[in-house]
């Protein structure tokens, strides 16, 4: 008789319940910044999730980083991996790109880590880097090309996928205590976004539209859903984590259907189709 452990029973609703709260970012995202500019919603979410993070410092035990030179490269490392990332994230949904199509344009993000890091390229990571690109080629042609988005969102786009990629390159290179950095990388996220303030729209209203939105970002995907990914790391989760990168872009564009009713165009759900299988290839040997 089949029967599953309770381990195995956590380790499955931690990965479902991640992939859900990971995939709605983008949907309360666009909610948020129809009613507010993108750096106000920005600033204010990195402000939420930094004075969040102070407060669970003593609670989760983070052991900061010590030295000039850590210090220095962990908040290089927020500048680009939430900072820059982020901006160039929301910007791209302020100028009509949509969840789904952002979520599968990230979708590419775990491939370009993978094949980067990877001093020999074998058949199976080549192939899948090939699929991938030629999926991503076909979703920014479907945007541009076909439905009439601006270059400029896309741009974006494709901006926010080249700054995770470098950052997640930078973070891979913290090996010590990395859930100790998030405090000050979102400090340097915010630090960023105060930046360009005084020079960029700054409006938000007082109603439900920014206020749920805005804390959902901050609390829950910010700091509840990397918190998860964190500890599935770092307990071997029996569900491979790189499954997750399969399921994030197929589950945000369903939300994005469902909620906003943007379906993806056949050319966009193809060019998805071909990222996952180029994730399959480059992932399949991953332990």
């Amino acid at each position: 008789m089949f029967s599953i452990s309770k381990e195995s029973a956590l380790a499955a609703a931690s990965t479902c319940l991640f992939v859900l709260l990971w995939s709605s970012g983008a949907i309360f995202s666009k909610w948020g910044l129809a009613h507010a500019s993108p750096f106000a919603f920005l600033l204010m979410r990195f402000a939420i999730a930094f004075m969040a993070l102070l407060l669970i410092i003593p609670l989760m035990k983070f052991q900061m980083p010590r030295g000039s030179t850590a210090v220095g490269y962990v908040l290089a490392t927020g500048v680009v991996l939430l900072g820059a990332y982020q901006i160039f994230y929301l910007l791209a949904l302020d100028l009509k790109v949509t969840p789904g199509v952002m979520a599968t344009v990230m979708g590419v993000q775990p491939i370009l880590t993978a094949v980067i890091m990877e001093r020999r390229h074998s058949f199976s990571r080549s192939l899948g880097l090939l699929l991938g690109l030629v999926g991503l080629v076909l979703v920014v042609y479907q945007g541009i090309g076909l439905a009439g988005l601006s270059w400029a969102g896309m741009l974006y786009a494709l901006l926010a996928l080249a700054s995770m990629t470098a950052g997640t390159l930078m973070q891979k290179r913290i090996t010590h205590n990395p859930l100790g950095t998030l405090p000050l990388q979102y400090l340097a996220g915010l630090l960023l976004c105060a930046v360009f303030v005084p020079f960029q729209p700054f409006h938000f209203e007082h109603s439900a539209g920014f206020v749920v939105p805005v804390l959902w970002m901050g609390l829950v995907v910010s700091v509840l859903a990397t918190l998860l990914l964190y500890r599935m790391i770092a307990r071997g989760n029996l569900v491979n984590v790189t499954s997750l990168f399969y399921l994030v872009p197929a589950v945000t564009a369903v939300m994005d259907y469902l909620i906003f009713g943007n379906k993806l165009a056949a050319l966009s759900v193809l060019g998805m189709a071909m990222i996952i299988i180029g994730l399959m290839f480059v992932f399949r040997k991953t332990r």
